[in-house]
């Protein structure tokens, strides 16, 4: 610790180098999180939507809702009228109400939206059940969601990889860091260990300290690191405002859960101890 503090300013250095390697592996971390939450959120959802006709008739209606209700991977059966979904759109996207007031009428059409049982969501059977529905009169168009979390789990795949990548070439350049940070610290103690190895001190003796004190860097980088995400995922809904209406859910930023954070303090800590000894490896021939 004294070691630390004489020499505070490089190891500070070295410690926010490591921070903001791991914050930006952190930070596709946490939009992972998020595309997985609102791919899990509309998977509980499970709605099939069917679309009808502006024109149907009273008898094509009650056909289609006879059907619907008599499928047997449907759960539930809610009717949305023209004005309810109009009502929907305006509270979901209150930017575009100048849009619809120069439409000058109401142009989404009434629906029977269709809630799947859990085990039918993900299967075979989901889509044998919309297109037998589908090819009744009366049905102008279907919205199943299933496309939507597969795509929020590919998007939260890709976003995990892209972390990896650009974190991966920070994290290589703070091991380098370390490496060379630990290398000062021996020269700079270079009278010190020749007198201990004339006094004695075994090898693991002298390493030790050096070991300590890249495993203290890495805790610290990654401490440091995970502070800094939780004040941008604070700050970062207040700086984008509204501007981005129904996208900002895409981009919001949730935070690591607890095994992610421990995962991100072992792999800063692994790194800074691997850094010592290949620094010690290389510069203290004991």
């Amino acid at each position: 610790m004294n070691n630390l503090w004489q020499y505070r300013v490089r190891n500070l250095f070295s410690a926010t180098i490591i921070a903001l390697s791991f914050l930006i592996v952190g930070v596709f971390f946490s939009l992972s999180n998020n595309l997985q939450f609102l791919a899990s959120q509309l998977a509980e959802n499970m709605v099939v939507a069917f679309f009808l006709n502006p024109g149907i008739s009273a008898r094509e209606q009650a056909r289609i809702e006879e059907a619907v209700k008599a499928s047997p991977g449907v759960a539930h059966v809610n009717f949305v009228s023209r004005e309810e979904a109009l009502a929907r759109f305006q509270k979901s996207f209150p930017e575009l109400e100048d849009i619809l007031k120069n439409l000058g009428s109401n142009p989404f059409p009434a629906s029977y939206e269709a809630v799947l049982q859990k085990k039918v969501f993900l299967s075979e059977e989901a889509l044998g059940l919309i297109e037998g529905i589908k090819a009744l009169p009366g049905v102008e168009d279907v919205q199943f969601n299933r496309d939507w979390v597969k795509k929020m789990q590919s998007l939260s795949r890709l976003a995990r990889a892209i972390g990896f990548f650009l974190g991966g070439i920070l994290i290589l350049a703070s091991f380098f860091i370390i490496s060379n940070v630990i290398r000062l610290n021996v020269f700079a103690r270079k009278n010190e260990i020749e007198i201990l190895r004339l006094v004695g001190a075994t090898n693991t003796f002298i390493r030790l300290p050096f070991l300590l004190e890249g495993l203290t860097l890495g805790v610290l980088g990654s401490a440091l690191s995970l502070a800094l995400l939780y004040i941008l995922i604070k700050l970062f809904p207040l700086y984008l405002g509204q501007s981005l209406g129904v996208l900002q859910e895409f981009i919001n930023l949730r935070y690591l859960s607890l095994s992610q954070c421990i995962g991100l303090v072992i792999g800063s800590a692994l790194m800074g101890l691997l850094g010592s000894l290949s620094s010690l490896s290389r510069f203290l021939k004991i």
